[in-house]
Parts: C-alpha cells; sequence; structure tokens
C-alpha cells in the first residue's frame, strides 16, 4: 500500500532544451501505422510550393497514440468551452507525394 502512495506522489522531471522549446509549425500531419506503432509525421507546407519535407516524425506505441488522441480530444473541449467553436475549414484535397513515382 505504501508502494502505491509513493507511485502516485512522484514527480517527474522533464527537461525542455532551448531549441526544442522554440517548436516546429505544422499545418499538416500524416498518420500511418503497423501492429506494434503509429507513425505521425508533421510537415510545413507552403502554398504555391510544389515541395514539402516532414519537419518531425512521431513514433508512439497504440496505447499512446490512444492516449494522445483521448489528451487532444480533452484539450480541444476545454479550448472551445474558453473561446469559442473551432471552425474547421473545408480545403481542397492536398497531393500527396513522396519522392519519386514508379515508371513502367
Amino acid at each position: 500500500m505504501a508502494e502505491d502512495e509513493n507511485a502516485q506522489n512522484a514527480q517527474l522531471n522533464i527537461e525542455l532544451d532551448e531549441t526544442i522549446a522554440q517548436g516546429q509549425y505544422s499545418n499538416l500531419a500524416i498518420i500511418n501505422h503497423s501492429v506494434s506503432e503509429f507513425v505521425v509525421d508533421f510537415i510545413n507546407i507552403m502554398p504555391g510550393t510544389p515541395k514539402s519535407k516532414v519537419k518531425s516524425r512521431i513514433i508512439l506505441t497504440p496505447q499512446h497514440a490512444k492516449r494522445l488522441a483521448k489528451a487532444l480530444q480533452e484539450n480541444v473541449k476545454r479550448f472551445e468551452k474558453a473561446h469559442g467553436e473551432i471552425k474547421d475549414y473545408e480545403k481542397q484535397p492536398i497531393p500527396l507525394n513522396f519522392g519519386p513515382t514508379g515508371q513502367a
């Protein structure tokens, strides 16, 4: 029983490097998954530019992906409660091209 209380009272010390703290802007996320992992690629697509690079890739276990989805959903609800509904504007589909295409 004492071990359970100690585990609940333990604090996690998380450090944030200056470079990481600046963040990375992304206006597109592409999500792929396998049986054992989810891969989320964050991309910044500039209008009128035919090519973009992945700015950051995060690899998660399925359990962590589900926790992240739940945490995002809860935070969006809190944001909308404080600031109003987030409007989801319809946009044209973005053609995705990951490298050269095959030719016969």
